[in-house]
């Protein structure tokens, strides 16, 4: 069984190698009992936002993590999976720029990830 840190690094990872885009860790255990992570990532077509959620599922699977519950698969500008400490977040831009997560979250320690997800 992972920690939540290792499954939020995890998920960066596998979206990072996806190609997802302006990939954010925050760390909300200190502001709410939600979970402990929020991963939050744009994706440039629903296409994408599917296959990086299918991804993650494989590989958290593939590490014993299963998924709670996914919301927002069909609709596709905004999925939400969750994996009780960690919540995934892939969005559309302009889902991402409506809802603002980074706003509503601003109390949120925003988690370095450069070395997961490398220069690109």
């Amino acid at each position: 069984m992972m920690t939540a840190q290792q499954m939020a690094e995890t998920i960066v990872g596998v979206l990072a190698k996806r190609i997802g885009r302006d990939i954010k860790l925050l760390k909300i255990s200190d502001i709410s009992v939600l979970a402990d992570y929020f991963v939050i990532c744009t994706a440039n077509s629903t296409t994408q936002i599917k296959n990086l959620c299918d991804e993650v599922e494989k590989v958290m699977e593939e590490n014993g993590e299963r998924i709670i519950h996914r919301e927002g698969y069909r609709a596709g500008g905004w999925v939400l999976l969750d994996y009780g400490c960690v919540i995934v977040h892939v969005f559309m831009e302009e889902a991402r720029e409506f809802y603002g997560l980074e706003r509503l979250w601003a109390d949120a320690e925003d988690v370095d990830i450069s070395a997961i997800v490398g220069e690109r």
